[in-house]
């Protein structure tokens, strides 16, 4: 075994525990302790919020999304579709006119954002699963349905129930002339509600459900659609090669938009926060660590003998530089596998048990603070922890080695 480690073994083990070195060390240890359990638990908060947005997300989103590189719409062709549902991996196609319009219900009105959608849109949606009140059915028996958010049927106190109260929606005429006249300013189109769904206070708050042929007639979009939605097939096939080869197939006049880059604003935010935390939190760490280099310090001045005895024995300044590296990282080391065993403890504890809650959602269920532990941040941790250790340790360990047989003995 390396004689370095083995004294630096010998001075951290070392029965007089009483000394100012030793309380010194050991606070360095619970410091880094902290911190490395405080860090592994904010990253892993981190990643768990992150995979909650994407849940909350994915019943309403789809796999890829084609929208227009300019202007918020674009002409559809029987030929453009076609070319896009013969692509390999391609299960459903669903046009969309997605814009905001104004809602009245009896004399109450909220402005809302339309979602007219082609009757496919809930196969693979799953939206069945997320009604409060009616069923997602945008066409039956012949006529259309609108499927409302709960915020917006709590709003306008929507009764689905009666059915001679359709909502009127209200949208803005492309004229150039100015009208005094409000009803010559406005398409309108009258529709019953169907159903109140409940997936995210995003959605709930906002959002109606509209059969396309209502959406395309209310605002005169004829052929013109806001996007594609596309449901990639659940057998296995890779939806970023699907996005690669639509991306040629449609060229630079469309983007094509995974899930994440649905919401690319969104997760960056989240992302750029899960950086400054670590950032903080490394300072923190650092922080903890100066106690390393004052124990170092102090010890290098209470170990000036044993120094000298071991140079006069022919031992390298090297050597002794080596002994008081392993001294801070046998202090730091210590600390943060304690820190990161308790850190993974409360991190496994978290995802079984729920021990923290995020607080009641709408549904009066509790929601616990969501957890997902990943290795990177674990290996970007003990990175973090070896540099800070070695840059506090360097300096003491420097002077150890510069000692002078002659002054000492």
């Amino acid at each position: 075994m390396n004689v370095s480690y083995l004294i630096a073994k010998r001075y951290f083990s070392s029965k007089n525990k009483r000394n100012i070195i030793s309380i010194i060390a050991n606070i360095s240890m619970v410091g880094v302790a902290v911190g490395t359990l405080a860090l592994i638990i904010v990253l892993s908060v981190f990643n768990g919020l992150e995979d909650l947005v994407r849940s909350a997300y994915s019943r309403f989103d789809p796999h890829l999304k084609v929208v227009a590189v300019k202007g918020k719409s674009f002409e559809t062709t029987p030929a453009l579709l076609q070319k896009i549902k013969s692509l390999a991996g391609v299960a459903q196609l669903t046009e969309v006119i997605e814009d905001n319009a104004l809602l009245r219900y009896d004399d109450r009105q909220m402005v809302v954002k339309i979602k007219g959608a082609s009757a496919n849109y809930y196969v693979h949606n799953h939206l069945d699963s997320a009604m409060v009140d009616g069923r997602f059915e945008l066409e039956r028996n012949g006529g259309g349905y609108a499927v409302v958010g709960e915020g917006v049927q709590r709003q306008l106190q929507v009764n689905i129930a009666n059915r001679f109260a359709p909502l009127l929606l209200l949208y803005p005429k492309n004229k150039k002339k100015i009208s005094l006249d409000p009803t010559e300013a406005f398409n309108d189109g009258r529709i019953m509600p169907g159903g109140v769904f409940r997936l995210e206070r995003q959605y709930d708050d906002q959002y109606i459900f509209v059969p396309l042929a209502f959406a395309e007639n209310l605002m005169g979009y004829g052929a013109r659609r806001t996007s594609l939605e596309i449901q990639v097939k659940d057998d296995g096939e890779d939806v970023k090669s699907v996005q690669r080869a639509m991306r040629r197939v449609l060229g630079p006049e469309f983007k094509v938009l995974n899930s994440d880059e649905q919401h690319v604003a969104l997760l960056r935010a989240v992302k750029i926060e899960k950086a400054f935390v670590f950032v903080t939190f490394t300072f923190i760490l650092l922080i903890a660590s100066l106690n390393i280099f004052f124990s170092l310090s102090m010890l290098v001045i209470d170990k000036k003998k044993d120094v000298a005895i071991l140079l006069s024995m022919g031992a390298e300044p090297n050597t002794i530089r080596n002994i008081f590296l392993a001294e801070g990282t046998i202090v730091a080391f210590t600390g943060a596998l304690t820190g990161l065993i308790i850190g993974v403890g409360v991190c496994l504890a978290q995802k079984e048990f729920g021990l923290v809650s995020m607080g009641t959602l709408g549904n009066g269920l509790s929601q616990p603070y969501p957890v997902k532990m990943l290795w990177q941040d674990i290996a970007l941790t003990v990175v973090a922890i070896i540099v800070i250790t070695i840059t506090v340790s360097i300096r003491p360990a420097q002077q150890a080695s510069s000692i002078q047989i002659r002054d000492n003995l």
